[in-house]
């Protein structure tokens, strides 16, 4: 997956998306002044099968929204983020997906990582969120232990709450 921003974003903004694609192992790019068919055409040019375009609210991101290499859109979410300085210590080529969320079990293809019941080791975690989240993305790392990089998922939009 090839993850980029929304125009002149923030340096939190720019972390986040290099967390992600590491995580991952996905390629991360700043956009500059390409438009959406420039994305489009450079992740293709990366061998990427989809795009995740990162947007922000006052400097902290704010939504991410998946495009098929087509651009269609598969998902938006519109989020809330924990980053992180340290190393993450996860290995992508091992990483699954375990989810508790049945409309987020689609993130599975976007990112091309198996979707299993349970793993001990290297994988997303997607649970249940409380309050005002509806779900909560933790990153377990190689050594089982969870990562301080963290996605809140606020809500999942569907094709009539796009804005």
């Amino acid at each position: 997956m090839l993850i980029s921003t929304s125009r002149k974003p923030s340096q939190k903004t720019r972390k986040f998306c290099k967390n992600l694609a590491h995580a991952t192992d996905s390629t991360s790019v700043n956009r500059g002044k390409m438009n959406m068919r420039e994305l489009l055409l450079r992740a293709l040019d990366e061998d990427e099968i989809n795009l995740a375009i990162v947007n922000e609210i006052k400097g902290n991101p704010s939504r991410i929204t998946f495009y098929s290499n087509k651009g269609e859109v598969l998902i938006t979410v519109l989020i809330s983020v924990t980053t992180t300085n340290e190393r993450l210590n996860i290995s992508p080529s091992k990483l699954k997906i375990v989810s508790e969320v049945q409309k987020l079990n689609c993130l599975s293809d976007i990112l091309g990582f198996e979707l299993v019941d349970k793993a001990e080791e290297n994988y997303i975690n997607i649970t249940n969120g409380y309050d005002d989240l509806v779900a909560k993305i933790n990153f377990i790392n190689k050594f089982g232990d969870k990562t301080d990089f963290q996605i809140n998922i606020k809500k999942i939009l569907d094709n009539n709450d796009r804005e």
